[in-house]
């Protein structure tokens, strides 16, 4: 098989394999190993890169990721498309466990994390005013309207740093900003892609409600092994919702993607 894809999906907690039949490869980065053997193979007709954000057998937690070397990875195979699907927790009432929320942007609560691959000596600043791809949001929606999933078109992220989960008071904090979605993972990889000029769309599968969410005082605080157990109850929903948005996504990118970076070097 050719050493290359044209699309990439980073799976998170509960999602290590994608493809069927696939052929493992390993790249080296300037940024040192990414999180596993990155797995080559075909969905719709379409090549398509699976690495799982963890590693396989998930040994690295959210803050050592190794997110640029995850990356750089992918766009040395040629990818220009990143799916990245989440297990995540939902802060408000209406967004329930087994929903899908397409998210349309971001807060960030991490620290010390490596962020950006540009650190000197040019000072390079990429917009991230609307973070996620708009063109593979809209096949995203579209894919799940069709196959009757339970979704949200839309929803804030907000990326705390983990290992730990929140708190009862920083849970009812992100609730009352109107924040969606909870997620330890979601940044940076969403701006480093952003930087190699590469698509982004997030994908949450909603495992659980967040500690602190109003109203809800019967709410068991979230373990790893209930985040777990949902998303696996509902990781076959998923792997059909991303192959159909493979399958929808057109030969040629239609976004502005590409030109954020390029932007920023001038």
């Amino acid at each position: 098989m050719e050493r290359s894809a044209e699309i990439a999906v980073i799976g998170g907690t509960g999602f290590y394999k994608l493809l069927e039949e696939a052929e493992e490869v390993k790249v080296d980065t300037p940024f040192g190993p990414p999180s596993d053997l990155i797995a080559l193979g075909t969905i719709a007709g379409r090549k398509v890169a699976f690495l799982p954000r963890h590693g396989r057998h998930h040994q690295f937690p959210p803050h050592m990721i190794n997110y640029r070397a995850n990356l750089w990875a992918l766009r040395e195979l040629g990818v220009t498309r990143v799916i990245g699907p989440c297990a995540a927790g939902s802060l408000q009432p209406e967004v329930k466990p087994g929903d899908f929320v397409i998210c349309d942007q971001f807060v960030d609560r991490t620290t010390g994390r490596k962020d950006t691959f540009y650190d000197g000596p040019r000072a390079i600043h990429v917009s991230t005013a609307d973070p996620y791809c708009p063109e593979m949001r809209e096949i995203a929606l579209k894919a799940a309207k069709s196959l009757d999933l339970p979704f949200q078109s839309s929803g804030t992220m907000v990326i705390i740093q983990g290992p730990r989960f929140s708190t009862k008071a920083e849970s009812r904090w992100f609730s009352s900003m109107g924040w969606k979605v909870i997620n330890m993972t979601g940044y940076p990889e969403v701006v480093l892609a952003r930087e190699l000029g590469m698509c982004y769309l997030n994908v949450s599968l909603i495992t659980d409600y967040d500690a602190g969410l109003e109203g809800r005082d019967d709410i068991t605080p979230v373990t790893q092994d209930e985040v777990v157990r949902v998303f696996m109850e509902h990781n076959e929903h998923l792997k059909r919702l991303i192959g159909k948005i493979i399958e929808a996504l057109p030969e040629s990118r239609g976004c502005e993607c590409a030109e954020h970076v390029k932007k920023a070097n001038h």
